[in-house]
């Protein structure tokens, strides 16, 4: 028998520090973690992070015996590490990204937890801490490459079953209909909850740290695999029956059923291997001879609390450097051999709450480009220029698509720079229209196609306290002339558009 270990007097203390830090952090952070609760209550994707905080206090609370029998020995050495996940944030509040904002906040939550609690400590709670990681609403950067690996796979396997099949992007026809690949279809949602179950799983029924790694990369790959087969699936199901199966919401409803009988099937296999739990050993040997006094802990508690406080209040001095003026995008009425008209096509980019936009056309004698700027400033997470909600079309749009996305290159003004370069179809009747589509970001004077290199150029030209103006560029042009079009227009107007985002900053 082992004794069961008591709550001694020198974490009474500690306990008072921690819910103390976590108090203040919750004070300096609440808009960020009331965007995440919000997400975890309206996604169906994310709302597993209701439950993951009571998880983890459960897990916590199940295994407080270690923990109880060792000494606390706060250590100040976390402040570096903690200080790191605060400039976190501050970069994510700067350019209005809930996944770095949201990833540190929770990073300051268990770093606290850590440094007020020591390392020995920490290391008997380290998976009921880390834990709290998988509450993150994350998991959206992906859905482009499994909408992919799942258009791949399902029209790999209705050839090789005979079925005669056209693709086109993420579309694809057979024979009794038309099908696509939307965001649904990825099995983002199959491979968050199999991964945060399957972790959960793979803790409490093994001990040997290989099984544990080995049953979450299983719980990683079977959910990707069971859905290639749930598409594949589900569209033979609708081409047998003449579409009268697996159309509308039914091939949801059957997705979510198969998804849990093979997570049934992954677990109940997974069990044949089970290892029994081990009687939590003796830890008494661990009690330091020369506890900290409680005036140490409170300390180390207000340096922390210090730290955290730093993010929030240099941002708002930032903030304060934010201007209201209007702005105003302006382009000549020609430029080259270019004259200014109207859009040529009832098409636009879904770019959502810009401060200033412009749309227009330019033409020559023989062919003509369109011309789109959303122009951004004083950037929130309402209104940002990076955001998967800002597209060239939406899956849901019934006209248009885009069907093709690949890098280009292309002089504007005296500069070579990348160019994404898209295709999109409109569906009208029997009939196609396609244009070819250019668009990059301009920021603060830089050019560049990443998302991810826009962000950063952002964050650093706010604490540089040069502003947040940025600008997406969209040009685009008939398919069958667009190669020679789009190259002469920027090689021609690429100069006068700069310029024109120059102006509008400089106002």
């Amino acid at each position: 028998m082992t004794q069961t270990a008591q709550i001694g007097p020198s974490w009474k203390p500690t306990l008072a520090a921690i819910a103390a830090i976590l108090l203040w952090i919750g004070y300096w952070y609440w808009g960020t973690l009331e965007a995440m609760a919000e997400i975890w209550w309206r996604s169906e994707t994310y709302t597993h992070g209701l439950i993951v905080p009571p998880i983890a206090i459960w897990l916590i609370w199940r295994d407080r015996q270690r923990p109880a029998a060792m000494q606390p020995r706060a250590t100040i050495w976390a402040a570096l590490p903690l200080a790191c996940f605060v400039f976190l944030w501050l970069l994510g509040d700067l350019t209005a990204v809930n996944a770095l904002t949201q990833f540190a906040v929770i990073g300051l939550l268990v770093m606290s937890v850590m440094a007020l609690i020591g390392w020995q400590a920490s290391k008997t709670l380290l998976f009921p801490l880390l834990f709290l990681f998988f509450a993150l609403p994350i998991g959206d950067f992906l859905l482009p490459r499994l909408m992919e690996w799942t258009a791949d796979f399902t029209v790999l396997a209705l050839r090789l079953s005979g079925i005669p099949v056209f693709r086109e992007g993420q579309n694809f026809v057979i024979p009794s209909g038309n099908w696509s690949v939307v965001e649904a279809c990825s099995g983002v949602r199959y491979l968050i909850a199999s991964l945060t179950v399957g972790t959960l799983y793979a803790y409490l029924t093994y001990t040997s740290l290989t099984r544990r790694l080995t049953f979450i990369l299983v719980s990683l790959l079977v959910p990707i695999l069971a859905n290639w087969l749930r598409a594949y699936m589900i569209v033979m199901l609708g081409h047998l029956s003449g579409n009268k199966l697996a159309a509308g919401v039914d091939h949801l409803i059957y997705g979510w059923i198969f998804f849990g009988v093979v997570i049934v099937i992954m677990f109940a296999i997974g069990a044949r291997w089970a290892e029994p739990v081990r009687n939590p050993r003796q830890v008494n040997t661990l009690m330091s001879t020369n506890p900290r006094k409680p005036l140490h802990s409170w300390l180390i508690m207000t340096a922390l609390a210090s730290i955290v406080t730093a993010g929030p209040v240099y941002d708002g001095i930032l903030r304060q450097s934010n201007t209201d003026g209007v702005i105003k995008l302006g382009m000549p009425t020609s430029t080259g051999s270019w004259h200014a008209e109207s859009p040529g096509i009832d098409w636009q980019p879904r770019f959502e709450n810009p401060s200033a936009e412009l749309h227009s056309a330019y033409r020559t004698p023989n062919t003509w480009v369109g011309l789109y700027i959303a122009y951004y400033r004083n950037q929130d997470y309402d209104r940002k220029l990076v955001t998967s909600t800002n597209v060239l079309v939406t899956s849901s749009d019934p006209l248009w698509q885009s069907i093709r996305n690949r890098q280009a290159r292309a002089s504007i003004g005296e500069s070579e720079v990348a160019i994404r370069e898209s295709e999109l179809l409109k569906k009208q009747g029997m009939t196609d229209e396609r244009y070819i589509v250019w668009q990059l970001y301009w920021i603060n004077g830089h050019l560049t196609t990443s998302d991810i290199e826009a962000k950063w150029l952002t964050a650093w030209s706010m604490l540089t306290g040069g502003g947040d103006d940025s600008a997406a560029v969209i040009l685009y042009a008939p398919k069958e002339s667009a190669t020679l079009s789009l190259a002469t227009f920027v090689r021609q107007a690429g100069g006068d558009i700069l310029h024109s985002l120059s102006e509008a900053r400089s106002k």
